[in-house]
């Protein structure tokens, strides 16, 4: 999943250090010291690398990373995190969902294109921030032309600079209205642009991938759109003309240059499920299909280049983190290749209750702090006891011990059965404080985690 983000990389994450970075994520992730550790070292390492000469920074490759541990332990998230810490372009796919040349799926260098086109919006993002307060001021000039009468011509016998005062003084009137909101119930009439023709996706070779040929662009004077007239009311009206100004004032040509070159330099792909196309242990001969995924992904991940709409991409700076189960599969039956562009391997450990006690409190976006602001939204004021978390943490590591472990995912249908009773009451509820204790979860939860049965299908 996508995420945007306001800032380059490199103006970011210079002044923090290995250790910094670390503590940035604990604030986060709980535990996994040594995955934090080596993200923490790829990420200053970057830093490091700008300081270097050109010819010798080109030679530096990123040292991307393989993380091996059971779902649901924060594989993810420390790569989300260190991505919104570094302000780069980030994108996660699953690796399963990519298929080899020649049969039906996605192409592997949609992964490539999917950053690319995260690091545009990015970067269209600032320069909107930029040209914001340009284009409100535009709008507000094109508005009070559409709400003033037209000028008259000023007459022979007239003083022209008196005239023009008299005008002048008229539309600064007309404008401390707009700006009071006195004008907020009158009808203007604009032209608004309809949006252009859509793009055509073209199936080349024996693959659908977005080729992104836009026929506005091989013919722009047929498909640029067209204007309707639109009756709005002032407020909407400023809205409408703002956008519009805004688009006038952004470079696309420069957008895309500066988006590719982040995206080269400072881009983090995070694909997941590695371990599903490995090779399996026990297996008769190779798996053509799992084996021909990794050699499509393997020269994306050595350095290649790749076309998009918005120019050619080199992929040989930008950092892939990888992340597997590795249940059935090691990381051996990867192909030897791939293995060698992962030179980093961080085992994440299992969760346990000690740890599931710190995720429900100690996290800035800890479950009990979104599930207590969730009900203030009602006027109920939720609290936990200790005695209740640690409860609720020993009924998620029973759950997990005796169906599948699914880690700290766990923790969030546990929560969701033990609230379910107060979500559905909570806006009928006469007593608006209610305290969880560990009375409380038993009552919710002891029934269902003592029946293997109901645990299986409820928890």
């Amino acid at each position: 999943m996508p995420i945007y983000l306001p800032e380059a990389t490199h103006t970011s994450t210079e002044s923090l250090t290995p250790r910094q970075i670390v503590a940035e994520l604990d604030k986060y992730v709980i535990g996994q010291t040594a995955a934090k550790r080596a993200v923490a070292i790829a990420l200053r390492n970057r830093t490091r690398r700008q300081k270097l000469s050109p010819e010798l920074a080109e030679e530096v490759a990123p040292k991307n990373i393989l993380m091996i541990g059971p779902t649901g332990v924060g594989k993810t998230e420390i790569a989300r995190r260190l991505a919104r810490l570094a302000q780069s372009p980030f994108v996660k796919v699953e690796a399963s969902k990519f298929t080899e040349v020649g049969y039906v799926g996605r192409d592997v260098e949609s992964m490539v294109r999917d950053l690319v086109e995260l690091g545009v919006d990015m970067v269209r993002a600032e320069q909107l921030e930029e040209v914001r307060a340009k284009a409100s001021q535009n709008a507000e000039e094109r508005l009070l032309d559409l709400l003033l009468p037209p000028t008259r011509p000023i007459a022979a016998d007239e003083d022209p600079i008196a005239a023009r005062d008299q005008q002048t003084q008229t539309r600064e009137r007309f404008r401390e209205q707009l700006r009071a909101g006195r004008l907020d119930m009158r009808i203007v009439e604009i032209d608004v642009r309809e949006k252009a023709f859509p793009s055509f996706e073209i199936i080349a070779g024996s693959s659908v991938e977005e080729v992104d040929i836009n026929l506005k662009d091989m013919m722009p004077g047929l498909f640029q759109g067209r204007t309707k007239k639109r009756r709005l009311r002032v407020p909407e009206a400023l809205t409408c003309l703002a956008q519009e100004e805004e688009q006038k004032l952004i470079d696309m040509e420069s957008v895309a240059r500066t988006a590719v070159g982040r995206v080269e330099q400072g881009g983090i792909i995070f694909i997941d499920e590695i371990d599903k196309v490995a090779g399996r242990e026990g297996g008769h001969g190779p798996d053509v299909s799992r084996e021909g995924v990794q050699r499509d992904i393997l020269p994306i991940v050595e350095g290649t280049t790749v076309n998009t709409k918005y120019g050619i991409v080199r992929t040989d700076h930008i950092l892939f983190i990888a992340a597997g189960a590795f249940h059935v599969s090691k990381p051996a039956d990867l192909i030897p290749e791939l293995q060698g562009r992962f030179p980093i391997r961080v085992e994440l450990e299992a969760l346990g209750k000690d740890e599931f006690v710190r995720i429900l409190t100690e996290p800035r976006s800890a479950l009990v702090k979104q599930y207590t602001a969730l009900m203030e939204t009602e006027g109920i004021e939720l609290s936990f006891t200790d005695g209740a978390i640690h409860r609720i943490a020993d009924f998620a590591t029973l759950v997990n011990e005796r169906t599948e472990n699914i880690g700290a995912r766990r923790l969030h249908t546990v929560m969701e059965k033990l609230l379910d009773e107060i979500s559905f009451e909570g806006p009928d509820l006469a007593d608006k404080r209610v305290v969880i204790d560990d009375a409380y979860v038993d009552r919710m939860l002891a029934e269902i985690v003592g029946n293997d049965d109901l645990s299986r299908y409820i928890l």
